[in-house]
């Protein structure tokens, strides 16, 4: 039996933002085999964070999605993935594991739902790779594309 892994919204959000091509492919890697093999479970956390970071304009240019293109987006997510909703229980996990782990309150929220779910891997870059928090297994998708530079972006080389 496969245990589900959690999505953190970077990987979501990766999936669309061209300026990382490597992160870009690596995501749409990731969901693409999760909805295959239903191994990807999405918090609704990571729904909204979505949204929000897809239609706010990068660096005084379009965003990456229209409010329109990431609402749909969202629905076909819903619809492809299992989504876990905040309980009561979620809220107290968050909190202690802001405290113990020293978490931000959005990324001990989405640890909580993990924690609580039984889901292992945490796909994320935003906590340390390969650590245990509790008995949640964080790792990065990303770990060979994090040197990677944005589209536009001198690449520095060796002399």
């Amino acid at each position: 039996m496969t245990v589900a892994a959690l999505v953190d919204t970077n990987v979501l959000v990766y999936r669309f933002d061209p300026r990382f091509p490597l992160k870009q492919e690596r995501a749409t890697e990731l969901l693409r085999q999760g909805m295959v093999d239903r191994s990807i479970v999405l918090p609704y956390q990571s729904l909204v964070e979505f949204v929000a970071a897809t239609t706010r304009p990068i660096a005084g240019k379009s965003s990456l999605l229209t409010e329109e293109e990431a609402h749909r987006e969202v629905d076909e997510m819903a619809a492809q993935f299992q989504v876990v909703y905040p309980t009561e229980i979620t809220l107290r996990t968050a909190l202690r594991g802001a405290a113990l782990y020293k978490m931000s309150w959005f990324d001990a929220l989405i640890w909580a739902y993990a924690d609580e779910h039984g889901l292992d891997p945490l796909w994320t870059e935003d906590f340390q790779d390969g650590r245990y928090y509790g008995r949640v297994k964080v790792q990065n998708p990303f770990r060979m594309a994090v040197h990677e530079p944005a589209a536009g972006l001198p690449v520095k080389t060796a002399s």
